[in-house]
């Protein structure tokens, strides 16, 4: 493709391992990559893990460069700017009530019935995210290395978002991480995270590149390849960082 206008980027297992801070490494690729296109990070997670993984964590940076990052939480439903102030809301789309609390009655009943409600976890297992509520099965802050070995396969998140997602059919139940399940709107996606951004911008998705580790079919990276969209596939944040590296040196700088 011609040189991207715009890079976006999954989070957690892309940027940094799950809920965990970014590497100083991609923090620096990341600015490096801001001084010649735009910059987004699209994930199912919430706008304080954005915060807390990637954006206090960026070096120094001036204002116009920071202007270039695009976060967009829930993937999608929710869009902020980085400005001198802080983090600005371009718009956030929330679930209703009767929606939330018939998602959450759901995923906690159909969990606990096919016996993936754990007894001991790492904080909540259940998350109110304004437009997605989400399953943690073991906690919202669980260690990396239980969480991978939760379920290697995917049979257990898939069994549950199989389940829910026959309870609540007005709404759209996806495998989001290691061990999480998330629930939105119906249509909500990354690829709708993307065709959002197109709409923003101004950007043609033909412009735009996605950096993902989960572009396998049933992975919550795949709707942003079946739209057509430029991706590359990584397996961690190292073989992003090895990817920016040959990527960045080709950008026309701004």
């Amino acid at each position: 493709m011609p040189a991207p206008r715009l890079v976006a980027f999954d989070l957690d297992d892309t940027l940094a391992p799950s809920k965990s801070a970014i590497d100083p490494r991609i923090g620096d690729l990341l600015i490096a990559l801001a001084e010649r296109v735009e910059v987004a990070i699209i994930s199912g997670g919430q706008l304080q893990q954005f915060q807390t993984q990637v954006v206090e964590r960026l070096p120094q940076a001036d204002d116009a460069i920071r202007a270039r990052f695009h976060l967009m939480p829930t993937c999608g439903t929710q869009y902020y700017r980085l400005r001198h102030e802080g983090v600005e809301t371009v718009y956030a789309h929330a679930l209703t009530d009767d929606e939330k609390t018939r998602a959450l009655t759901a995923v906690e009943e159909e969990a606990r019935r096919l016996g993936l409600w754990a007894a001991e976890t790492w904080g909540d297992i259940l998350e109110d995210r304004g437009s997605q509520i989400t399953f943690s099965a073991l906690g919202q802050t669980a260690p990396l290395a239980a969480k991978v070995a939760w379920d290697p396969t995917g049979e257990k998140k898939n069994a549950l978002r199989d389940a829910v997602a026959a309870r609540i059919p007005d709404l759209e139940v996806r495998s989001g991480g290691s061990t999480s399940v998330d629930i939105t709107h119906r249509g909500i996606d990354k690829a709708y995270g993307m065709r959002r951004l197109a709409d923003v911008t101004g950007i043609p998705l033909d412009d735009m590149l996605f950096v993902g580790d989960r572009l396998d079919e049933h992975g919550n990276d795949y709707p942003v390849l079946a739209m057509g969209v430029a991706c590359q596939a990584v397996d961690g944040w190292e073989d992003t960082a090895a990817f920016l590296d040959q990527l960045i040196p080709t950008l026309p700088t701004r």
